[in-house]
C-alpha cells in the first residue's frame, strides 16, 4: 500500500465487527492515489501482527484512524512519510523512504516468479510499465535467469 493509503486506514477497514482481522481491505476511491477503489489482500503473517497491534489500542470505533500520532490524531500522508524516514534511520537503513517497502514487496514477488500483471494489480498500478519500473534487477536475479537455460 502507498503511505497515503495506510494513513487513510480506519479501524473498520481492517477489523471485523467480531474483532478479528479482515483478510482483505477494500480501499475506497477517496483512500487511493488514483481515486480508484481496490482490494488489498492481507497475508497470514501481517494479520497476526495487525491483531497484536489492535489489541494494544483502546479505541475500537470503526471510523477512527487505525494508526495515530502521539496526539491520538490520525497520521496525514506527510507525517507518516516522515515517520517512516525516521524509523528507517533509527535502524540504520540509509536512503530508504516510505516507498521502499512497496519496491521491495514488488521486487521480492517478481523474484519468486509472480507475473507482472498480478504485481500490477497488487500494487494498484494502472500501467504495466509503472510496475516494471519498480522491479529492481540484481546479480542474483540474473544468475538465476541464466541457470534456467
Amino acid at each position: 500500500m502507498r503511505v497515503g493509503e495506510v494513513a487513510a486506514l480506519r479501524i473498520g477497514d481492517v477489523v471485523n465487527t467480531d474483532g478479528s482481522i479482515k483478510s482483505e481491505i477494500r480501499l475506497l476511491a477517496e483512500q487511493t492515489k488514483g481515486r480508484n477503489a481496490r482490494t488489498v489482500f492481507i497475508g497470514q503473517r501481517l494479520r497476526k501482527e495487525l491483531a497484536a497491534y489492535v489489541a494494544t489500542i483502546n479505541c475500537r470505533l470503526p471510523d477512527k484512524s487505525l494508526f495515530y500520532t502521539q496526539k491520538r490524531d490520525g497520521f496525514s500522508a506527510n507525517t507518516l512519510c516522515q515517520y517512516f524516514h525516521w524509523l528507517y534511520k533509527q535502524v540504520g537503513i540509509d536512503g530508504a523512504s516510505s516507498h521502499s517497502g512497496r519496491r521491495t514487496f514488488i521486487t521480492n514477488l517478481a523474484n519468486k516468479g509472480v507475473g507482472v500483471r498480478v504485481l500490477m494489480s497488487l500494487a494498484g498500478h494502472r500501467n504495466i510499465s509503472t510496475t516494471q519500473a519498480y522491479i529492481d534487477v540484481n546479480d542474483e536475479m540474473q544468475r538465476a535467469a541464466v541457470d534456467l537455460v
